[in-house]
């Protein structure tokens, strides 16, 4: 049972983010939201009186340290971190400055270690917490025209790797869910960008994305937050420097 329990969602404002804060607050956490975008946060706030949001930049330890320090006053020590803010950007590798290289690595892996450095030590002491880091299946496998993107995704694999053996008697876990495309505002912006760069209509590019995946579908929040939600209870004690794989069967 992980009722009662406090809880962060960075980029808790729309797609996966936002399904896993609600599945939390069903179970009965109380979930900090987060995300630079004070607006989406409160709409995502206002559906359940378990959730309370605060605006925060993953990629600045200062805000990130805010965020900790205000939330902690308020409703007590994280016991649950999931780590899900991210951004991706396409485009031919010859072609990708240094500036959108690190714009990649800042959000998809370094504001990750971010999220969750403040909560490990008091976790460690208190013998018990739960980590989880949204990646991607671009931390299974490589994908064209998003290097940045598959690089911080792997990066964030081993994050969870390296997390995990440090925190593996300490009561600890740390594991990865890694869903392949999903129905979220990301997947609509991949989408416009294949259409404005192919001439391609938006059904056609839907479809190509699509067949990715074995079963022929977009992976849906829900199954995401889902998984996230098993990972956070107690009877997942045991596993853990995991990288979950949700992806109808195109990685594992």
């Amino acid at each position: 049972m992980i009722a009662g329990r406090h809880a962060l969602v960075t980029g808790g404002g729309s797609g996966v983010g936002k399904a896993i804060a609600l599945a939390l607050a069903g179970a009965g956490v109380r979930v900090t939201i987060c995300g630079r975008r004070s607006a989406t946060l409160d709409q995502v706030a206002a559906l359940s009186d378990r959730i309370a949001a605060c605006a925060a930049d993953v990629t600045d330890e200062a805000s990130v340290n805010a965020l900790y320090e205000s939330a902690t006053a308020a409703r007590g020590p994280f016991d649950i971190v999931v780590a899900n803010a991210g951004a991706s950007e396409a485009g031919p590798a010859h072609r990708t400055s240094l500036d959108e290289w690190r714009r990649m690595i800042d959000v998809n892996l370094t504001g990750s270690f971010l999220t969750v450095k403040p909560a490990l030590s008091g976790m460690i002491k208190r013998g018990t917490g739960r980590i989880v880091f949204v990646a991607s299946t671009a931390g299974l496998k490589g994908y064209a025209y998003v290097a940045p993107y598959v690089a911080a995704k792997h990066g964030v694999i081993g994050l969870t790797r390296a997390l995990a053996a440090e925190t593996a008697k300490t009561g600890v876990t740390v594991n990865a869910v890694c869903p392949g495309f999903a129905e979220t505002d990301m997947l609509d912006e991949s989408l416009r960008r294949i259409v404005e760069k192919t001439g391609r209509s938006l059904e056609e590019a839907r479809a190509t994305l699509a067949s990715t995946n074995p079963q022929g579908r977009f992976i849906q929040p829900g199954e995401v937050a889902a998984a996230t939600l098993y990972l956070c209870d107690e009877a997942a004690g045991s596993v853990t420097g995991q990288a979950l794989s949700i992806s109808g069967g195109e990685t594992w």
